[in-house]
């Protein structure tokens, strides 16, 4: 049997075994809402205590997210196939594998120590660029500039939350100076849910904590890079295209769910921005 690999991560970086696992789990089932056996085979290599996850609906919830993330980039290459996307905190997310046109530019990004784990899953190619680095180092804006094609896409999951306001502005306007007019897919907690992140299901279970909170993401058209908010959604009002894709019993699941109107749901929002 070939041994495990263990991994080093930084309390923050810890969080993206989450959403990796959540796939894995789901592209495991009959029926599922987005399929992913590279997830399957990467979660199988790593040695992790993934079981403490087990059962949470939380991975749902962000399995939920990366599939509308994934529509988001398909919507845009359809539109752009020439273009360029970025993935800002890429973690071991697969949306190259799940959504790249084949002549899109492709740019990952990460810290460090995530990018020593994602190079033994991962190669570079001629259209398919790693960067280590931090979001709020704005030198890898640099990087993406000098061989970026067309319009972009900058993809932010599950990652700016766990930043600072001002952090969170720099690096939207850092974005919007060197590329205006791109787009921004980014998730928003509001106060809520940054409160009560002890209780969480997921969370609870490792040390990270978020710290930007956003109770109306309408309002990020008052900051200088955003010129407006093109969609803006919780995970159980899914657009009808993607719905449609969706299990019949996720379906109605889902339609339970947003009836309700929870506020632990509805303080969470997936977002589109255009950028000045």
């Amino acid at each position: 049997m070939t041994a495990r690999q263990a991994v080093t991560l930084g309390t923050v970086q810890e969080t993206l075994l989450i959403p990796l696992y959540g796939r894995a789990v789901e592209s495991r089932k009959p029926e599922p809402a987005l399929r992913d056996p590279r997830a399957e085979a990467i979660v199988a290599s790593i040695d992790y205590d993934f079981a403490r996850f087990d059962g949470m609906p939380s991975l749902l919830g962000s399995v939920l997210r990366t599939a509308l993330f994934d529509q988001w980039v398909s919507e845009f290459l359809t539109a752009h196939p020439d273009g360029t996307v970025v993935e800002i905190g890429t973690g071991l997310n697969t949306r190259y594998e799940r959504t790249d046109n084949g002549r899109a530019r492709w740019f990952e990004l990460d810290l460090p120590d995530v990018m020593a784990v994602r190079r033994s899953f991962f190669a570079d190619t001629p259209r398919r660029t790693s960067i280590s680095a931090s979001v709020t180092d704005p030198s890898w804006l640099d990087t993406v500039a000098l061989t970026a094609p067309g319009p972009c896409f900058f993809a932010a999951e599950a990652v700016l939350p766990y930043l600072t306001e001002d952090e969170v502005h720099r690096v939207v306007d850092g974005i919007a100076e060197r590329f205006p007019g791109s787009l921004l897919a980014l998730d928003t907690t509001g106060p809520g849910m940054i409160d009560t992140q002890d209780e969480h299901d997921v969370l609870a279970k490792v040390e990270a904590r978020m710290q930007w909170n956003c109770p109306a993401p309408a309002a990020l058209t008052d900051w200088h890079g955003v010129a407006s908010v093109l969609d803006s959604r919780t995970v159980a009002e899914l657009p009808p295209p993607l719905c449609d894709r969706l299990p019949d019993s996720l379906r109605e699941m889902l339609s339970g769910l947003a009836a309700q109107r929870l506020p632990q749901v509805e303080d969470y929002r997936l977002n589109l921005l255009r950028l000045r």
